[in-house]
C-alpha cells in the first residue's frame, strides 16, 4: 500500500496537459507538456505515487464520450511509461455541475476514489498539485498539501484568488509540475 506522504494527487487539464475554453474532447485536442510526462517519470522512479483526480463535465455535456476519454488516458498512460513512470490510477468525475454529485471537485469524492483504489485509509499529508482553486480545496478537504502551478487556468486562479499567494496561505505556488517536481526531489534530498 502507497504511504499517504508519499503520493502526490495531479490534476489533469492544465497540469498535465493543455487545458482549452472548449474543452478537450478528443485524442487530437489532448496535447500534454513534455516536461509534465518527463516529470511524472522522475517522480516514479524516485519512489513516488502518482495519480489523477479530474472533472471532465464534457461527458455530461455531450462534447465527447467514456470511450474517448479512454483512449487519451490510455495515451497518457503510455507517454508516462516511456517516461519511465505509472499512473497508479486516474478518477474521473464525468458529470455536470448541476448534477449535485460527490465527485465533482470540490467535492471530495475522486479523492475518496482514489484512495480506495490505493487501499490507503486517508491521505492526510499527499500532495494534491492543480491550476484551480476547486483542486486546492479539494485536497485540503482530505488534509492534502496544496499546490497550485502557473500552466493551464493558474495565472487567472491567482488574479480570482489573490490570497493563494499571501504569506500565511498554505499553498505552495510554481510555475508548472516540472518546476514542482525539481523543488520536491530536491527537498527529499537535502539533509
Amino acid at each position: 500500500m502507497p504511504r499517504a506522504d508519499r503520493l502526490i494527487i495531479l490534476d489533469r487539464d492544465g497540469v498535465i496537459n493543455q487545458d482549452s475554453d472548449d474543452y478537450v474532447k478528443s485524442l487530437q485536442e489532448f496535447h500534454p507538456y513534455p516536461s509534465a510526462i518527463h516529470a511524472i517519470g522522475r517522480l516514479c522512479q524516485a519512489g513516488w505515487t502518482v495519480a489523477v483526480a479530474t472533472n471532465q463535465s464534457g461527458i455530461a455535456r455531450g462534447y465527447y464520450d467514456e470511450a474517448t476519454l479512454a483512449s487519451m488516458h490510455e495515451h497518457l498512460q503510455a507517454m508516462v511509461a516511456d517516461a519511465g513512470g505509472k499512473l497508479a490510477h486516474i478518477a474521473y468525475c464525468p458529470h455536470a455541475p448541476e448534477d449535485d454529485c460527490d465527485c465533482r471537485k470540490p467535492r471530495p469524492g475522486l479523492l475518496d476514489q482514489i484512495g480506495r483504489a490505493l487501499g490507503m485509509p486517508t491521505l492526510q499529508g499527499s500532495w494534491m498539485v492543480g491550476d484551480k482553486n476547486v483542486d486546492l480545496q479539494v485536497g485540503e478537504a482530505r488534509g492534502c498539501r496544496p499546490v497550485l502551478v502557473r500552466s493551464g487556468k493558474g495565472e487567472r486562479t491567482l488574479t480570482k484568488h489573490p490570497e493563494l499567494a499571501a504569506p500565511e496561505s498554505r499553498a505552495r505556488i510554481f510555475d508548472d509540475l516540472a518546476s514542482f517536481v525539481d523543488w520536491l526531489l530536491d527537498e527529499q534530498q537535502a539533509p
